[in-house]
């Protein structure tokens, strides 16, 4: 069968060139603004990545008040990656999910995917983004779905707004479909489908207009166990096919076992990544797991190992026979056995 226009670059292919896309960095009149290379060296963006965001922050006002949701966050995801996010509640992993969404706007940093500066979009580049840019799934699959209609033209339904001919329509809606496995269910209305169908449906709509990036807010959420591990197998098979990048939240840290790489966020900073080593299969995996430093040096040591040890606000740090040793201030811990902490 004949393939039509991709999701997004195709692994091991050159990638899809967006028709707003202009050369040199410059707003064009549909208000897009793609990196120029100025900026693409000021964010160390190397050219496989699909995400990148550099010191973002994201501050919220309810009241007299100001909640810090994002403080400084760093992430870089590249192209044709499968990976997810986890994080408590307040953590601010949906905040970001909301930035990269185009749903939201940070209060300050830098965010670029796909090589489009989030931050100097108009409403009319936003708009564009969000249509043609990035897809979205959400938890409660009814949020993606219009229930009295098919799940064939639930997914027709952003491709007519999007101006996409009879024939694209009628093509690429079947073959998303089947994709997610409910070519024989296409015409049956969203009362005829499972729980589980209808988040295959959602996939489907999120994906109508091939995105190049698709993001899954809590997707296996509200389905049993079964049904999430299908979920998942769908979402690599969209990536392996098709070449989409795939960013998946989650509270559930044995996501770990689904996806390529997991980042922790921890008060509004990513805090551990956790990424699967290569030869790795769905039955046997073994993982590595790192602490993250950003661009000023900053870590965050687990909770755990600072209770363990009792360390505070302040820390004594050295060089000591090729390792960085943080220690805790003595004279806060008068019980202390004095063992550093040591940081390779």
């Amino acid at each position: 069968m004949k393939m039509p226009t991709i999701l997004g670059a195709p692994r091991r292919a050159r990638r899809a060139t967006l028709p707003a896309e202009r050369p040199g960095g410059r707003r064009g009149g549909d208000g897009q603004s793609i990196l120029s290379e100025e900026d693409r060296r000021a964010l160390v963006v190397p050219r496989d990545t699909m995400i990148a965001c550099d010191n973002l922050v994201k501050i919220y006002k309810v009241a007299d008040l100001e909640v810090v949701a994002l403080q400084g966050l760093d992430l870089i995801v590249k192209r044709s990656e499968m990976m997810a996010i986890i994080g408590n509640s307040g953590s601010g992993k949906s905040t970001l999910l909301n930035i990269l969404g185009g749903l939201d706007r940070p209060s300050a940093g830098r965010v670029s995917v796909n090589e489009l500066d989030l931050l100097k979009l108009n409403d009319h580049g936003l708009m564009r983004y969000k249509r043609e840019t990035v897809g979205f799934v959400w938890q409660q699959s009814s949020r993606n779905l219009i229930p009295y209609l098919t799940a064939l033209e639930n997914v027709r339904l952003p491709m007519t707004i999007a101006g996409k001919s009879f024939r694209e329509q009628r093509d690429w809606s079947k073959e998303i479909l089947d994709a997610v496995g409910l070519g024989k269910r296409m015409r049956h209305r969203l009362s005829q489908l499972s729980g589980g169908e209808q988040q295959r449906v959602a996939i489907a709509i999120a994906l109508a207009n091939k995105p190049p990036l698709l993001l899954a807010d809590e997707p296996t959420g509200e389905v049993d166990t079964a049904t999430a591990k299908s979920i998942y197998q769908i979402f690599r098979r969209l990536r392996d096919q098709y070449g989409t990048t795939i960013v998946i939240v989650s509270h559930d840290p044995a996501i770990a076992f689904r996806v390529d790489r997991v980042v922790a966020i921890r008060d509004g900073r990513t805090s551990t990544e956790t990424v699967r080593r290569a030869g790795s299969t769905d039955t046997e995996q073994t993982h590595d797991e790192f602490v993250v430093m950003d661009a000023a040096g900053r870590i965050q040591i687990p909770r755990e190992f600072l209770d363990q040890l009792g360390m505070s606000d302040r820390v004594h740090v050295e060089m000591e026979d090729g390792r960085i040793v943080v220690r805790p201030v003595e004279r806060r811990l008068s019980g202390f056995s004095g063992t550093p902490a040591a940081v390779s």
